[in-house]
C-alpha cells in the first residue's frame, strides 16, 4: 500500500528537477497527480514515462487564468483535489541593491511568491469543501540568513513564502487543511546556472551533475542534496502520516544552517592555539 494511495496531486514547476521526481514519487506512491510547466516536450514525456496516472497540462504557474484552467482540468479527471505542491521557480536578479531592476524584482517576485499565492487561492475552496488536503509550499534555506542564495531578492521572496505559508495555516487549518513548506538546502539541480546566467534551460539542467561535488562540502552530510531528498519530504507531508503537521517548515539541508560545521571549528581553534603559543 502507497502512503498516496487514492490521492489526487497538483504538482507544478513539474518539467524537471525537484518537480519532476516528487511526481514520479506521488505516483510510485499511489497518486494520480496533474502536473504543470512551461516546456511542453518535456512534460509530454515525462508524462509518457510515468503513465496513466499522470496528466501533463502546460501551464504559467504566474497567470490566474492558467491556474483556474489547470484547477478545473484536474476536477474533470478526478472530481477532488487533495495536495498541491507549489515547486514552480527559478532564479532571481543577482548582484547588490543598487543594480535590481524593478522589472526584474516585479518578474521575480511573481514566480516564486504570486504563484504560491495563486495555487492557494484556487485550491482552497474545494479542500475547505472536503474539509481536507494538504498545501506544501516549496521554501528555501535561504529564507533563514542572508548569503545563502546567489540573489538577496530569491531570499526576501523565499522568506515571503515561508511566512504566508504560516498565515494561510493558520486559517486553513480550521478546515481540516494542512499547509506547510520544505525549505531545501543545496540540492543539485540547474538552478544555479540558471541564476548566474545560462539561458539554455535544458543545458542547466544537465549541469546539475557537476554541482555534486561543489555541494558535498556545503553541509556537515558529506554529500551534495539531490531532488529525491526534498520529493521524499514533500511526501510524507502530502501523506496522511502528517496529519498533525500545520504551518511548519520542514528544512532539508543535511545540517547547513545549523551552525559552524564541527571539523572547521576545531582547526579555527587549534590555529587560535598556535597563535597564542599554547
Amino acid at each position: 500500500m502507497g502512503m498516496l494511495d487514492g490521492k489526487v496531486a497538483i504538482v507544478t514547476g513539474a518539467t524537471s528537477g525537484i518537480g519532476e521526481r516528487t511526481t514520479a514519487l506521488f505516483v510510485a506512491e499511489g497518486a494520480r497527480v496533474v502536473f504543470t510547466g512551461r516546456r511542453q516536450p518535456q512534460g509530454e514525456a515525462i508524462a509518457k514515462r510515468l503513465g496513466p496516472s499522470t496528466r501533463y497540462v502546460k501551464a504559467d504557474a504566474t497567470n490566474e487564468a492558467d491556474w483556474q484552467r489547470v484547477v478545473s482540468q484536474t476536477l474533470d479527471d478526478h472530481g477532488r483535489i487533495d495536495v498541491l505542491f507549489n515547486n514552480a521557480g527559478g532564479p532571481a536578479p543577482t548582484g547588490g541593491i543598487e543594480g535590481v531592476s524593478a522589472e526584474g524584482f516585479d518578474a521575480a517576485m511573481a514566480l516564486l511568491v504570486r504563484s504560491v499565492m495563486l495555487g492557494m487561492k484556487h485550491v482552497a475552496p474545494i479542500m475547505k469543501r472536503q474539509r481536507a488536503g494538504s498545501i506544501i509550499n516549496n521554501g528555501s534555506v535561504a529564507a533563514y540568513l542572508a548569503g545563502y542564495s546567489s540573489s538577496m531578492v530569491y531570499s526576501a521572496a523565499k522568506a515571503a513564502v515561508v511566512h504566508l505559508t504560516r498565515c494561510v495555516a493558520m486559517e486553513l487549518g480550521e478546515w481540516g487543511v494542512r499547509v506547510n513548506s520544505v525549505s531545501p538546502g543545496a540540492i543539485a539541480t540547474g538552478i544555479v546556472a540558471k541564476a548566474l546566467g545560462m539561458r539554455d534551460t535544458n543545458m542547466a539542467d544537465g549541469m546539475a551533475e557537476k554541482m555534486h561535488g561543489i555541494y558535498a562540502k556545503a553541509q556537515p552530510i558529506p554529500r551534495s542534496g539531490v531532488p529525491d531528498d526534498i520529493a521524499q519530504c514533500v511526501c510524507w507531508l502530502a501523506s496522511d502520516r502528517s496529519s498533525f503537521v500545520n504551518g511548519e517548515d520542514v528544512v532539508v539541508d543535511g545540517g547547513m544552517i545549523r551552525g559552524r560545521p564541527f571539523s572547521p571549528h576545531q582547526d579555527s581553534l587549534r590555529q587560535t592555539r598556535t597563535m597564542l603559543g599554547l
